[in-house]
């Protein structure tokens, strides 16, 4: 037979789990059977396997005591599924099973029975790991726990148990994997260094044992460890301490910063008139989007690079943050139809200038500068290029100059921090000029669109009948004009995301935008909120650490990660994220209250208060002012708000829309639990007469039904105050929307509570305590045994025995 390889026989990257059964053996045939039927319906039903195999990347092999399940998406995905399955089994506690996760070659195979099977070192590693542990292990490989420490949250979880010696002489280096009661924190028993080691025919792994030295070289190696502990030691005090949250070091366990990789720094405007700042925001954003969409190129999304200086002196410093070997910096001034765009590429870990050039353009020739740019670095980092590619960063999005100067004042708009009511109006208006100017203009049809299905989603402005059909004639727009834009594809997605709640169309379209924009965090994010409003917890928390990847310092987008947390109520992962933010955005008034409203959560008000005596929120900070007020009524304190609620009420800001409504709702309230009940009954009315002008128009505002359900009680209608709690439960079922859908939830049992229905409000808390939940209150955090302690909603319920059970003892006062 030739040696040579059959040319069908192809080697693949896969990341590989392996589950046996501990103790199959001693089973009774019968008991084997109906075991490993229970575990294949556990596996078949978590989320990962479901995901894999409705796209078509996942083999299934049978091993007789348990299966190996093979994915190719992501070395996550085994992981995320060992998880689910540990979950899952705390319900099974006669099924004990151990886990061993890889990623690396193997070949797909046919067996005797003409079904897929797979061979390979891959496979082979990944039963060795699983043969070094015991029931309720979760046993990775140090190449794949190299690949998920690049994700913050995993740090945590990853404990390095050393190498041991399995068959055949291959050493192994074996990471354990467990976090919040999964997996098993216990040292494999066939890791134990204590134990000394026979070899048997059946021993098929040995830990390594320790070398045996002469005594002399054990002096001086001791002599040498103590030096080297004593700089060790000066070195760390001199730094400060590290994070203690993670186990690993970053500088022991993050992969290598790849040589491809770019972040560009703000433009500097040298612009003698500084209205031309917009123009400077904006090209360095065309930049950098062409950049992005070359798939060999690893490049750092804006809204990470925005918090930084044009020129920063801690260039070093700043790529390690944001994981990236290069530097961008320019400058760009514009004087009447002439534009200078000065650009130089910078090596972060020497310094060194790699490249740098001026163009001098009149504006109606500003792409070609931009196509030169991207050009010249993807050829100073040797990224290759294909020819898609090539023609995408060459393009011309418009011939008029008119409309992309529209379209760049547009654009600067969606580039500040926030997404105001300004901001989306901003953007909103200099979009529609420029393709009134230019009706082919496909790049402005897709932003406009866009920003049209966000501002909805943040109820920024109104969500009329209008703007969801300028949202959707503006996608398919830019669809008809130009089929293979990433960015129109993107905006369709939106739209049915947000505007039809279609999630199934949304993320065809944004599976369909992913090769287009390769380095887009925009689309995993997407991804993220779709999986969270399907209650897809673990997908969510995937992709949102994917988008993570691709804008590692974006303030908004680790907040929803962060409220992904909290919603689950795993607040100590929350509160780390939330600490992270405030290294990007320190003093950030809402991320303070996010951090206080956990401390409510958790019961504890003195923490609380002490994060939030010091802010003074206004108005449009309006998560932070009814955090405070909250805290407030919570303590059954609310004199210090009563007085600053009627203050801001006394010049209300016409452009918060329903949120003065809703402030005369939280002003009732406090003014109720301060024993005003005339001035309470005054406020809701008030609160009443102007949300439900806001409720006919947006009717599917959760916040606007749930502040005009307590106001209703509030004045004595409880008729209305059903009707519309049971509104929101109709119109967000659970099933349908997990967000919207528990937020009902609470609504209804509140209400219920207020009413006096004790059963029904018992019935509906059961729910929510034991669902990951985002509440209708300030700061959306989910109820727990102590707000229901605390929330003065609850009092009808306290001498209820089953409400007293629900609350629990709990440690905070």
């Amino acid at each position: 037979m030739s040696a040579e390889l059959k040319p069908d026989l192809q080697l693949e990257i896969a990341h590989l789990l392996l589950i046996d059964v501990v103790g199959y053996s001693k089973l009774l045939v019968n008991e084997q059977i109906e075991l490993v039927h229970e575990l294949n319906q556990i596996v078949r039903r978590t989320e990962c396997f479901q995901a894999a195999e409705k796209s078509s990347k996942l083999i299934r092999v049978p091993t007789g005591d348990g299966m190996a399940l093979v994915f190719f998406r992501s070395p996550e995905e085994p992981v995320q599924c060992a998880l689910e399955i540990s979950k899952a089994l705390k319900e099974s506690p006669n099924i004990q099973v151990r886990m061993g996760v890889h990623s690396g070659p193997i070949n797909q195979v046919t067996d005797v029975n003409d079904r897929v099977n797979v061979a390979g070192t891959g496979f082979n590693v990944a039963q060795r790991l699983m043969d070094c542990g015991d029931a309720g292990h979760i046993l990775l490989s140090k190449h794949l726990a190299d690949d998920l420490a690049q994700y913050r949250h995993w740090q945590p979880y990853l404990h390095d148990v050393g190498e041991c010696e399995v068959k055949h002489g291959l050493r192994l280096h074996i990471v354990n994997l467990y976090k919040d009661g999964l997996g098993n924190s216990a040292l494999p028993k066939k890791l134990g260094r204590g134990k000394r080691w026979k070899q048997t025919t059946s021993a098929t792994v040995r830990p390594i044992s320790a070398p045996v030295w002469p005594k002399r070289t054990l002096i001086v190696a001791l002599l040498l460890s103590a030096l080297a502990l004593a700089i060790s030691f000066s070195i760390f005090f001199r730094r400060g301490s590290p994070n203690v949250t993670r186990t690993f070091s970053e500088e022991s366990i993050a992969s290598p910063i790849p040589e491809k990789s770019i972040a560009v720094m703000p433009f500097e405007n040298r612009s003698e008139e500084k209205s031309n700042a917009y123009f400077a925001d904006s090209i360095q954003d065309e930049i950098l989007t062409r950049l992005a969409k070359i798939a060999d190129l690893k490049v750092i999304s804006r809204t990470s690079t925005q918090h930084y200086k044009s020129k920063p002196e801690n260039l070093h410093d700043i790529a390690r943050q944001l994981g990236v070997a290069h530097i961008l910096e320019g400058s760009v001034q514009k004087s009447g139809d002439a534009v200078r765009v000065n650009v130089q590429l910078i090596k972060a870990a020497n310094d060194s200038h790699l490249w740098a050039d001026t163009f001098d353009r009149k504006l109606t020739d500003i792409f070609s500068v931009e196509t030169e740019v991207a050009k010249a670095i993807a050829d100073q980092l040797r990224a290759k290029l294909s020819g898609q590619e090539e023609q995408v960063i060459a393009s011309k999005p418009t011939d008029n100059p008119q409309a992309y100067d529209a379209y760049l004042r547009g654009l600067a708009y969606t580039l500040k921090p926030a997404t105001t009511v300004a901001n989306t109006l901003g953007a909103q208006k200099h979009l529609r000029e420029a393709v009134a100017l230019d009706s082919t203009f496909a790049l402005c049809w897709a932003l406009l669109s866009y920003v049209d299905s966000v501002s909805y989603l943040s109820f920024n402005v109104e969500p009329t009948t209008a703007l969801r059909e300028e949202a959707r004639q503006a996608a398919e727009t830019a669809l008809t004009l130009q089929p293979d834009l990433g960015e129109a594809m993107l905006a369709e997605g939106y739209y049915y995301y947000a505007f039809l709640k279609d999630y199934d169309t949304a993320v065809s379209y944004f599976e369909r935008a992913r090769p287009l924009l390769p380095n887009s965090s925009k689309i995993p994010e997407a991804l993220a909120y779709v999986a969270r409003r399907r209650g897809q917890w673990d997908r969510s928390d995937a992709y949102f650490n994917e988008a993570e990847r691709l804008d590692p310092r974006n303030a908004n987008l680790l907040t929803q990660h962060a409220l992904l947390d909290i919603e689950r109520r795993n607040f100590s992962l929350a509160l780390r994220k939330l600490d992270y933010i405030l290294d990007i955005t320190p003093s950030d008034v809402d991320t303070l209250a996010y951090k206080a409203a956990v401390a409510q959560a958790e019961g504890d008000l003195r923490r609380a208060s002490a994060m939030l005596d010091g802010l003074r929120p206004t108005a449009d900070q309006s998560e932070a002012l009814e955090t405070q007020v909250y805290q407030a009524i919570l303590k059954r304190q609310p004199a210090p708000v009563i007085q600053r609620l009627t203050e801001i009420l006394a010049s209300p800001d016409p452009s918060l829309g329903y949120i003065n409504g809703e402030l005369y709702f939280w002003l009732g309230w406090a003014q109720e639990v301060a024993g005003d009940k005339a001035a309470a009954q005054h406020s809701w009315r008030q609160a009443r007469s102007e949300l439900e002008s806001f409720l006919n128009k947006q009717p599917d505002n959760i916040s606007i039904i749930a502040d005009l359900t307590w106001a209703n009680l509030g004045v004595g209608d409880p008729s209305a105050a059903l009707a519309l709690a049971e509104r929101a439960a109709a119109t967000f079922p659970l099933e349908k929307d997990a967000i919207n859908g528990s937020t009902a939830l609470d609504i209804v049992a509140r209400c219920a509570a207020l009413r006096g229905d004790h059963d029904r409000a018992i019935s509906v808390l059961q729910k929510l305590l034991s669902i990951p939940h985002t509440g209708p209150l300030a700061s959306g955090m989910p109820l727990t045994p102590a707000l229901l302690r605390l929330d003065p909603m609850f009092d009808g319920l306290r001498n209820d025995p089953r409400f007293q059970k629900l609350v629990g003892a709990y440690p905070h006062e």
